[in-house]
């Protein structure tokens, strides 16, 4: 089971990554993010600390906590990251059906091609 502050890590990291926060937006306050959730305020200090260690928030003093300005090398390197933890599962769901590097490749080339 994953542990409640890492659940809200990964889902607001989910929505820097896909587009859906923009640098500089506002999170919600520790505490009204909390109260929302029905959680405590210690766990939701915990996700939004992780957040600005990773690089992915910026809190100010008195103002809150922000999306901070995104590298995009290491957007990429986080997405790169993504596509190997799902291809690595399609490969494990491959090899565990039988199913050949050659017809994995050609599914993907389909599925990229659209």
């Amino acid at each position: 089971q994953e542990p409640i502050y890492a659940q809200i890590t990964r889902q607001i990291k989910q929505q820097i990554l896909s587009g859906q926060l923009h640098e500089g937006d506002a999170l919600p306050s520790i505490r009204l993010l909390a109260k929302e959730l029905r959680i405590s305020v210690i766990t939701t200090k915990r996700a939004y600390e992780d957040l600005e260690a990773e690089g992915f928030l910026v809190t100010q003093p008195g103002r809150g906590s922000f999306v901070a300005p995104q590298n995009p090398a290491l957007l990429h390197e986080q997405h790169l990251k993504k596509v190997e933890d799902c291809l690595q599962g399609a490969v494990d769901a491959a090899r565990l059906g039988g199913i050949g590097y050659e017809e994995v490749a050609e599914t993907l080339r389909l599925l990229w091609e659209g």
